[in-house]
């Protein structure tokens, strides 16, 4: 089973979404909407309540406690900033991560922080020994993230396109559970102010 708290690096949590948390969410994909709309096929959907999230949380729990994906919140000093998660789309023995973040906080080393606790959140569960990120080869700044993560970009998918600024390419980015401990940069945190990558 994915645990319920993943792990926190300084002022950010991974941790499970709570009832609490729905307003937030809500708040910050409504800030975001025009930024994720390109490649995140949510963001073109008509935007949820706060109940309607708070449902889906407990969907998500559940899937969660049937040995599923683990959805996570991502939480600067408390505040709901993004959201990530450990899908088990790829098979026995891997884990795919996925991640977006709030508009407003971009550049800030947020999503290469969440993206590397969990990949050692994933690396912590027996017999994962793979993970790995896709994304759009037209989404070039999601390329950043596993780039700067160590990852190794193994190869392209074609799929359908779900968002409008999608080509319909996925590029494939690698990590093995061997690779990991040498790979790992020293240096991730959250940068108080935009900065690059």
């Amino acid at each position: 089973m994915m645990p319920t708290d993943v792990a926190a690096a300084g002022p950010l949590t991974l941790r499970t979404w709570r009832p609490e948390d729905a307003t937030g969410l809500a708040e910050a994909i409504a800030a975001s909407r025009t930024h994720l709309a390109p490649w995140m096929g949510f963001a073109n959907a008509p935007a949820r309540t706060p109940a309607e999230h708070a449902a889906r949380f407990g969907e998500w729990e559940q899937d969660r406690r049937a040995a599923g994906d683990g959805i996570y919140g991502i939480f600067l000093d408390g505040a709901p900033v993004g959201s990530c998660g450990l899908h088990r789309r790829l098979g026995p023995g891997a884990l795919e991560i996925g991640y977006w973040v709030h508009v407003g906080y971009l550049r800030r080393g947020i999503a290469s922080t969440a993206a590397a606790l969990l990949t050692d959140t994933a690396f912590g569960l027996e017999g994962i020994t793979v993970v790995e990120i896709h994304h759009d080869a037209a989404n070039l700044a999601s390329a950043a993230i596993p780039r700067r993560l160590g990852f190794s970009r193994v190869g392209e998918l074609t799929g359908p396109r779900t968002a409008p600024g999608e080509r319909g390419l996925e590029w494939q980015w690698r990590m093995t559970r061997e690779q990991w401990p040498e790979r790992r940069p020293a240096d991730l945190r959250v940068r108080p102010d935009a900065g690059s990558g």
